[in-house]
């Protein structure tokens, strides 16, 4: 069709949703947001990192002193058992005489030390026994 008429020549489009007039709208970046929050988190997880590092040192600390007051209180125990024995020691030896009868019976138990029986062990239970039928070979 010749353009004479006014009109442009050509097809006519036609929108069937929304209108034809509106312009598309800018998109949006989220870029910014998520740099935001990322350096949100990294800072959230940098402080995290120096709290457990705080945490760690004073646990460190508190063990160094456990450990020291430990050596403290065995050495306060090898100390009055050393009392103890030097004091049974000085009391037996004068005031009571040795008669043969106790001498040997010093020398069975030890020198002095009780004997101890070692405790005995329960019986094992039926099912625990294993099946002779097959070889159990274990490395």
């Amino acid at each position: 069709m010749p353009a004479a008429s006014g009109q442009p020549s050509g097809a006519n489009l036609t929108t069937v949703f929304g209108d034809a007039n509106a312009l598309p709208k800018p998109k949006r970046s989220m870029l910014p947001l998520l740099t935001l929050l990322f350096l949100i988190s990294y800072g959230l997880l940098t402080l995290l990192v120096v709290e457990q590092n705080e945490t760690i040192q004073v646990q460190r600390g508190l063990l160094r002193q456990l450990f020291g007051d430990s050596i403290e209180l065995s050495a306060m125990r090898v100390r009055i058992n050393r009392q103890k024995n030097d004091a049974q020691s000085h009391s037996q030896s004068p005031a009571s005489p040795v008669t043969p009868g106790d001498n040997a019976n010093s020398k069975r138990n030890g020198g002095g030390k009780t004997h101890r029986s070692a405790p005995q062990k329960p019986p094992k239970p039926t099912s625990d026994t294993n099946d002779e039928r097959r070889a159990l070979i274990t490395i």
